[in-house]
């Protein structure tokens, strides 16, 4: 081990997450081919629809969800009020507790969003099984090493 190689390898990596983090630019989640709904949504309104088509949220849930700040949840939640995907609701037990939930309106994006989430993994099983099964484990060692760098 050691020498050329692993210097080019190193290269790759470098090169391969500065293309996905371009690809990624403001997005929460990486989707490949195009959405197919006609309602212009961010990626993280997107997971949103997806997170209440499962079950009603709080914003404090969703934030922890996705992994982003109450405040991005917050302005997210706006836009999809205004475009009436979403409505809100005061829990029962709790009026100070506000619960979000999705419109009529809003299912069959959700569902396409969750379509074009299960499209994305499809083709990623797809490009894994190119690889044996010796390779595929040695990727997913690889994968779960640098995904612990980045904790």
């Amino acid at each position: 081990y050691g020498g050329r190689n692993t210097m080019s390898l190193a290269n790759q990596i470098d090169q391969f997450l500065g293309a996905i983090m371009q690809f990624a630019e403001n997005k929460h989640e990486i989707l490949l081919g195009e959405c197919e709904s006609n309602v212009k949504l961010t990626s993280t309104q997107e997971h949103i629809l997806m997170i209440l088509a499962a079950e009603v949220s709080t914003n404090a849930r969703i934030a922890e969800q996705l992994k982003i700040s109450p405040a991005a949840v917050t302005k997210a939640l706006k836009k999809l009020q205004e475009q009436e995907l979403i409505k809100s609701s005061r829990a029962t037990n709790d009026e100070r507790v506000v619960l979000w939930s999705l419109t009529e309106k809003a299912v069959p994006v959700a569902k396409e969003h969750a379509a074009h989430h299960e499209k994305t993994l499809s083709t990623y099983q797809e490009l894994g099984d190119k690889f044996t099964d010796e390779e595929q484990k040695v990727i997913s060692q690889f994968l779960s090493v640098l995904t612990e760098e980045f904790r």
